[in-house]
């Protein structure tokens, strides 16, 4: 006979959630007590429980099972075949009706449950706030109405109980009730066949025809319509997110590792239209609206300016020297009478060199709070609490999407989840070997040694840039054009030849995990092109501007910027060629070899910040910069993208990149964005402006068109005083400055801070729940030593009885 627990239910209200172990306050106190009263019961009902009617039935253990233990240990689990604990029968039996091993296992349990749901949707009876029932009154999981084993025939009855309750609601509580059933698909699909069928047979009874009406139709019609409509945008809008299917293809052949440098292109490319916006709309825009009289005549268009950027792309709006410092103006048109409209008949005045600066600003401020925010965004989710544990049983179970129908997209995901696996299968089985003190000292050494070689290196190429650049300076006057791309040549050849130096000298290291070999290759590519940056920004700022005195040096530093990128640009060409394609080619041909190289994540990251820092520190002296910045980017993604399909193979050693992103907007905010900030701060606060062109022509500092912005407020009258007074407050006072850099700096620290609480409050409550795992197998020991101490006081009795039956 089933071991069944006989409690009266509660009524409860309709409105009500139903009552659920997360609801309770004690849970265990409740599994305590229910331990509690059943072994009161059983030992109130004495030897008669022995019998073949009685509830719990004892069987003899096995002889190999065991015998009880001393006194006082009457709770230690006896250990049966491979270790594991044996129980008595009884003991089992209790076990396998215990409320958390039936819900969720038990159909009849569970149609019996939601059975009881619909009845109280429709009693709509009262019942008083759980926090003002008493502790006894409260419910818990006996409160379900759950029979733990439930027979046949109770089922099918319970089942017609639910069918017959589902027809009496309406469609959508039949539907949200069906969907929240935890049945599966064919037991949720028969439970609403039956339901909808008895609901047509019982209208086509009361109707006359048993059909539906015309109104009817056309309602239900309109429904599926739209219903159609709305499914179909959705996959539309999905299906116009940039890059989809060509993302979640290389995820899936090449892991989490290589998608992460694709997924941060494309992040830059978003940040490059952002800042680009605001120029367009209010600088370059404005400016080719009404455009200033050429000084001198326009040379023409030769092809060689794709790659200098001077000559016919010097008097357009590409640079800072076309833009005018005086107050735009609409011109009116002329008179019927032939006479000309007099002064301030026009549109509204522009103010151009005050439009130049605060445009800067306003972008490179909105750039600041989007880069800040995306940043701490991918802290949060790359170092995501609670889901360390239980990752391999989510991927193999719960990771697979069962909207997919066509096949392209099924193998598509099979890919997907088989690097996933790899890649957690790689990083839990990664452990470091112990070395002895010997093999330390030497790997110590090793690493000392390469890293006095990468230095030695990095600061030899930090030379030839500054003599190079000196060089530059002194034939400035007598170069030609062609000659103007040497200094951007030899910084491009560094940063091509040096990585793979910086590569071969790392595998001397002997790196035991990828993540460690990717770190370390980051941090001397960073050290690189950070010192290259510094060289080049004293270069421009200090040497080009002593140098280029009475001439448009704004327009110069332009153009080198612009031939910087386009160089870089080219190189990554020429790295993909040489470096990828040959590379397999020769593999395949001569090697004999079917080996093709692998993607490198660190030199290939780094190239795309260096590029973006490039396009920061240029855009005050080249508005249309983070156009072609815009442009290289979608060249370099699907060059990149085939390159890899055709010559690079998925790594040797998979790992799982879940930082990866962090550390990218990391490393692009505070060397790249941050450095790129103060040089134009540097340049609009310190640097004399060229008198020759440009909109600040006549100030001391660019900074200054703000002031004389401020006086003219003042003269204007009471009504724009403010402004004044937010100029001099929020602008010209550092402290704000300062304040607002504070708070940046404070708000990424409370996310990493709020995050890291919650990664030990996770910590700390998994201990917890380890600790009542471990209450509730004291408890059920106390339990079995309780049936083992019955057991042996009925032994006695069933003698007795066997010799007076003989």
């Amino acid at each position: 006979m089933a071991f069944v627990l006989n409690v009266p239910e509660i009524p409860e209200d309709s409105s009500s959630q139903e009552p659920s172990p997360y609801d309770e306050d004690e849970v265990h106190d409740s599994f305590h007590q229910l331990i509690r009263e059943q072994s009161q019961w059983v030992a109130a009902a004495g030897p008669e429980t022995a019998g073949p009617e009685a509830g719990l039935e004892l069987l003899e253990r096995e002889p190999g099972a065991g015998t009880p233990g001393a006194p006082g240990g009457g709770h230690q689990s006896y250990l049966g075949p491979g270790g594991a604990p044996a129980y008595s029968a009884a003991t089992l039996r209790i076990l396998a009706n215990m409320p958390s091993r039936t819900i969720g296992r038990s159909r009849g349990a569970i149609i019996s449950q939601y059975y009881n749901h619909t009845i109280r949707l429709r009693r709509r009876s009262s019942r008083p706030l759980l926090s003002a029932m008493g502790r006894s009154a409260r419910p818990s999981l006996r409160s379900h109405d759950l029979e733990l084993d439930p027979m046949a025939y109770q089922e099918e009855e319970k089942r017609s109980l639910l069918v017959r309750e589902l027809q009496g609601l309406t469609g959508t509580q039949r539907d949200h009730m069906l969907r929240r059933m935890p049945l599966s698909l064919a037991e949720k699909r028969c439970l609403r066949e039956a339901s909808e069928t008895a609901r047509e047979t019982w209208s086509g009874q009361k109707g006359r025809h048993g059909v539906w009406s015309c109104c009817s139709q056309f309602k239900y019609g309109c429904i599926l319509a739209l219903h159609n409509l709305g499914l179909g945008l959705l996959s539309g809008l999905h299906a116009l997110t940039p890059w989809h299917y060509a993302l979640k293809r290389i995820g899936g052949q090449f892991g989490s590792s290589v998608l992460s440098y694709f997924l941060f292109l494309k992040t830059l490319l978003a940040f490059n239209a952002l800042l680009l916006l605001p120029l367009l709309a209010f600088i370059v825009g404005v400016q080719a609206a009404f455009p200033p009289s050429p000084p001198h005549p326009t040379p023409a268009f030769t092809g060689l300016e794709l790659l200098t950027g001077g000559g016919y792309f010097t008097h357009t709006v590409m640079y800072y020297g076309y833009y005018s410092n005086t107050t735009l103006n609409q011109q009116c048109a002329r008179l019927l009478d032939g006479h000309q409209c007099t002064h301030g008949e026009g549109g509204l005045p522009y103010n151009m060199p005050l439009a130049y600066l605060f445009t800067m600003g306003v972008a490179f401020f909105i750039t600041c709070i989007t880069l800040v925010y995306s940043m701490s965004h991918s802290f949060g989710e790359s170092y995501r609490v609670g889901s360390t544990s239980c990752v391999h049983a989510i991927t193999v179970f719960c990771s697979w999407d069962y909207k997919v129908t066509q096949r392209w997209a099924s193998c598509l995901q099979q890919d997907n989840l088989r690097t996933q696996l790899k890649e957690l299968l790689a990083e839990w089985q990664l452990r470091l070997v112990p070395r002895s003190m010997c093999g330390q000292l030497q790997r110590v050494a090793v690493l000392g040694l390469v890293w006095l070689l990468c230095l030695g290196t990095t600061m030899g190429c930090a030379m030839a840039v500054y003599t190079f650049s000196e060089l530059m300076i002194q034939k400035v006057a007598t170069s030609q054009e062609a000659a103007l791309l040497t200094l951007p040549l030899v910084v491009s050849l560094i940063n091509l030849v040096a990585p793979y130096l910086y590569r071969g000298l790392a595998a001397l290291e002997q790196h035991e995990s990828p993540v460690l070999e990717l770190y370390v290759a980051i941090c001397r590519n960073l050290i690189l092109k950070m010192v290259i940056l510094g060289i080049l920004c004293y270069h421009w700022l200090g040497r080009r501007v002593r140098a280029l005195k009475g001439q448009c040096w704004e327009d110069v530093v332009g153009q080198e910027l612009y031939r910087f990128v386009v160089m870089d640009f080219i190189f990554m060409l020429v790295d993909t060629l040489f470096g990828e394609l040959v590379w397999r080619l020769v593999s395949e041909k001569k090697l004999k070899g079917r080996q093709k190289p692998e993607f490198d994540i660190a030199r290939n990251v780094l190239d795309l910040i260096y590029g973006q820092t490039l396009t920061w520190l240029g855009v005050l002296f080249s508005p249309l910069l983070p156009a072609m910045q815009i442009l290289k980017l979608l060249l370099l993604f699907y060059i990149k993208k085939t390159s890899l399909m055709a010559n690079c193979q998925a790594p040797r050693r998979p790992w799982l990149a879940s930082h990866m992103s962090t550390v990218f907007m990391t490393l692009l905010c505070f060397p790249s964005f941050l450095g790129a900030a103060i040089f134009l701060c540097y340049a609009l606060w310190q640097v004399k402006p060229s008198s020759m062109c440009g909109p600040f022509q006549t100030l001391d500092t660019m900074y200054e068109a703000g002031k004389v912005w401020v006086r003219r407020l003042e003269r204007a009258g009471p009504r724009v005083s403010w402004l004044s007074w937010v100029h001099h407050y929020l602008l010209e006072n550092t402290f704000f400055i300062f304040l607002v850099s504070a708070l940046l700096l404070a708000v990424i620290y409370l996310n990493i801070q709020v995050v890291k609480g919650q990664r030990k409050v996770i910590c700390l409550l998994k201990e917890q729940i380890s600790n009542e795992g471990e209450d509730k197998i004291f408890l059920i020991n106390k339990l079995h030593s309780v049936y083992e101490k019955e057991e042996r006081s009925s032994a006695p009795a069933q003698i007795r009885d066997t010799q007076e039956a003989l």
